[in-house]
């Protein structure tokens, strides 16, 4: 399996730099990175829709993916429209997440033949719009929370705290786990793990937003240490519960992955759970910290 993880870490990674790359150079309209969320988003709830198959056998999947796909199209409609303002717009956003539950809670009613299993599959449809679309939909806000010229400085900084954590959880707990964080969730992870993921995610917060920052722009200063640390400590704790959370889907459906799309990683929602949970975390942080200091 470690060899798996490097041959497709090697193989994503500089992917992902890619997009990300042609994407920062497409402009504010963020383009690129509209059609990598959305795909994201379709196969993530595939996934979501894959895991409970054996027991909500009715779900609408063209609905799903319609309504995941709709609400993160939301998050641009600003940016296409020239509407935007300049730390992001969330308007849009939850609007059409109110008319995706309508059209949710409508196709179920005219689907109905009588009772029995309807409102468990609708539930199970909210959900897995909800998960998804809202959440990726927040998290790609980050492309233009400080300014669309910062956005991968910020996406940036929740991809290495969650991985950090993600890293440093797994480096204490080899090390010195002996106390079980959530045996009914994830045998594997223990109370020293946590500490690991906290540890390593404020490290990051620290490293990144003290060396990227002038990286992205000469004339742009760090925020300060502490700042940077409070940041990436919270995406650390966040992006932990996002990663109990999906091991919950997981273990309530009696699955180990998400799914088998890489050897090694499991399913795309086995790699997205921290940073996908700790976005809205990271824009809330973002609004909230003097962490983008070129916007004061």
């Amino acid at each position: 399996m470690l060899g798996w993880r490097l041959i497709i870490s090697a193989i994503l990674i500089p992917l992902l730099i890619g997009i990300f790359y042609l994407d920062a150079r497409s402009g504010e309209s963020a383009l690129f990175l509209l059609v990598f969320a959305e795909i994201l988003a379709i196969r993530s709830v595939w996934e979501c829709a894959d895991l409970v198959r054996d027991r909500s056998k009715r779900l609408q999947l063209p609905a799903m993916f319609s309504c995941a796909a709709a609400i993160v199209f939301a998050g641009w409609i600003p940016h296409l429209t020239g509407a935007a303002s300049d730390t992001g717009d969330l308007n849009f956003v939850a609007l059409i997440y109110a008319f995706t539950v309508m059209l949710l809670c409508a196709s179920e009613a005219a689907r109905f033949r009588g009772p029995g299993g309807n409102i468990e599959s609708l539930g199970t449809e909210i959900l897995i719009v909800s998960y998804v679309g809202v959440l990726l939909a927040v998290t790609t806000q980050l492309r233009w929370i400080a300014g669309h010229e910062a956005g991968y400085l910020v996406l940036g900084s929740l991809l290495i705290c969650a991985k950090g954590g993600d890293i440093g959880a797994y480096t204490l707990g080899r090390l010195f786990g002996t106390t079980k964080l959530a045996p009914n969730l994830s045998p594997g992870k223990t109370q020293e793990g946590a500490v690991g993921a906290v540890v390593g995610a404020g490290l990051c917060g620290w490293l990144w937003l003290e060396f990227a920052t002038p990286f992205f722009n000469a004339d742009w200063a760090p925020p300060a240490w502490y700042w940077a640390v409070l940041y990436g400590c919270v995406i650390g704790v966040v992006g932990l519960i996002g990663d109990l959370c999906e091991s919950f889907l997981k273990r309530d459906a009696g699955k180990k992955d998400s799914a088998q799309l890489f050897p090694g990683f499991g399913g795309l929602l086995d790699m997205l759970d921290s940073v996908m949970y700790a976005g809205p975390a990271a824009y809330l942080l973002w609004k909230t910290l003097p962490l983008a200091t070129w916007l004061n």
